[in-house]
């Protein structure tokens, strides 16, 4: 009976060593966790941005793992709401309906964000060149503004930051960040598990267009001589000297405003405007009043509000053309390279990401893909000579005052690019008209959300995911005295083995 003993006590001993094998591998493993919930599966953080344009406003729910905030290309977009109506600025003199216009977006995002995630939500509200114009104009009528809509997104369950202007060098800027996040040329994260900077003349420029202003935003590779057009950025350890102007009154919408305006100024004294860039035969009636509604467009010294203005359209390219240009004024000063209007502008350098207006206003010709310079041209040219009525017919679905103005449009932005942003044959291959990057829109408000939640430090992390010293140190300690319990035990057991044979004998 007593070598079945003897089995037994090896039998228990081998059993001991594997549960006690266990046991180190569990604990071991549990110190090395980075947190407790390591092994669930990553929470999802939720942001929201409204984008409140001249024209009109859009809500953007983004999301992202909450364990790698500090990465790059992660954010994506959950949805975008766009505002019924017009822009907020446009409630000035009903500041409560601006706050009503977001609830729908609002009811919508609170059915895409989890309950129990929707207070932890950091919500923002950017106004741009249409509220810029509107405290020019009334400062106390903006602030209202501001009050209602804040007022209005604080009845909802968020995180709710704050409603501001943006200046138009913060939006050339974080429209300049949005793109290159999203293209992953500020930083890369490599299958090795390490972060890799590209060069920074990876980093791609912005063209925006929006309602009431324009932006241009990229590396010019030279030294920018005015300190005003310059903005100084350290994203993940590395520095930019980005150039980025905003031209105001030089967005589609108001530009557009401006052109009619100089049309009817042409002869102030007939009731009828012949405008080149609409097509041919179309025909409708303006008040003075309209025509002058806006600060963008100077008033003639005797205005009479009253007055009924009849537009014909004459389906003229070249006069549309022509007439764009009388918009800029082109010369620069001596020894000074310029955009237009004398504004400091180095030349162009690099690929470019035009989105917003300068998209739209194309791709309505399917002119986004890649054509060359005459090619776009040609098409412009062709549109703008067609008959009002052959367009309505060839384009039954369209909304009428879009496709009034989609000849315009395209030919005000090839004035901008090309003779505004100096532009040419040669580095016209080097924009690329996009909606979105990465099924992400592109625009200004990813790059103002990574900004205000702290998504992009200013220096770069060193690993994917780190652990605290005293993980480590725990873990070591742990692990040495699991390896000497575990030395002890195997001497416990080789002597009772030895005992067991020598009483045997």
């Amino acid at each position: 009976m007593r070598p079945w003993r003897a089995g037994a006590a090896g039998w228990g001993s081998a059993a001991a060593l594997v549960v006690l094998a266990v046991l180190v591998a569990a604990v071991f493993l549990l110190v090395l966790s980075p947190d407790r919930d390591a092994a669930l599966p990553a929470r999802t953080k939720y942001g929201m941005v409204f984008d409140a344009g001249s024209t009109h406003t859009a809500l953007y729910i983004y999301q992202w793992p909450a364990n790698k905030e500090n990465g790059t290309g992660i954010v994506s977009q959950v949805e975008t709401c766009t505002v019924n109506g017009s822009g907020i600025s446009s409630y000035a003199d009903d500041p409560a309906g601006a706050g009503a216009s977001l609830k729908p977006c609002l009811d919508k995002a609170m059915t895409l964000i989890p309950a129990e995630q929707q207070r932890d939500t950091p919500a923002y509200l950017g106004a741009t060149a249409g509220m810029r114009l509107l405290r020019e104009q009334n400062s106390t009528k903006a602030e209202q503004v501001f009050a209602e809509v804040t007022k209005a997104i604080r009845e909802y369950p968020v995180d709710f930051r704050g409603a501001q202007i943006l200046t138009g060098n913060d939006e050339g800027t974080f429209g300049w960040i949005t793109v290159n996040y999203l293209l992953e040329t500020l930083i890369k994260h490599s299958f090795t598990g390490k972060w890799t900077h590209p060069p920074v003349e990876d980093a791609v420029g912005a063209l925006d267009l929006g309602g009431a202003s324009t932006q241009i935003t990229f590396l010019p590779g030279t030294t920018i001589d005015d300190s005003n057009t310059r903005a100084l950025l350290r994203l993940y350890g590395t520095n930019y000297s980005i150039y980025t102007h905003s031209y105001l009154c030089y967005g589609q919408r108001q530009a557009l405003k401006r052109l009619m305006a100089s049309l009817h100024q042409g002869n102030l004294s007939s009731q009828h405007i012949s405008h080149p860039c609409y097509p041919r035969e179309y025909q409708e009636n303006i008040t003075t009043a309209e025509l002058y509604n806006s600060p963008c467009v100077p008033t003639p010294s005797t205005p009479s509000p009253a007055q009924v203005l009849t537009v014909t359209g004459t389906g003229n390219p070249a006069a549309c053309s022509a007439a764009m240009q009388k918009l800029f004024n082109f010369t620069c000063g001596t020894n000074r390279t310029c955009g237009f209007n004398g504004v400091y502008q180095p030349p162009v350098r690099g690929q470019f990401f035009a989105f917003s207006g300068f998209y739209y206003s194309l791709h309505f010709l399917n002119l986004t893909g890649e054509q060359s310079l005459s090619s776009v041209n040609d098409t412009v040219w062709k549109f703008c000579t067609r008959n009002w009525k052959k367009l309505q017919k060839e384009f039954p679905t369209a909304n009428r005052t879009h496709l009034r103005d989609s000849c315009a449009a395209s030919s005000y932005t090839l004035t901008l690019l090309l003779q505004g942003y100096k532009f040419n044959h040669k580095t016209w291959h080097n924009i690329h008209f996009r909606q979105q990057v990465s099924n992400v829109d592109v625009g200004w408000t990813l790059g103002y959300m990574l900004n205000l939640t702290n998504m992009i430090p200013p220096e770069a992390p060193q690993s994917v995911i780190g652990l605290p010293r005293s993980n480590w140190i725990a873990a070591t300690v742990l692990l040495a005295v699991m390896l000497v319990l575990t030395f002890c035990l195997l001497v416990a057991v080789c002597y009772q083995k030895n005992y067991s044979g020598y009483e045997s004998l």
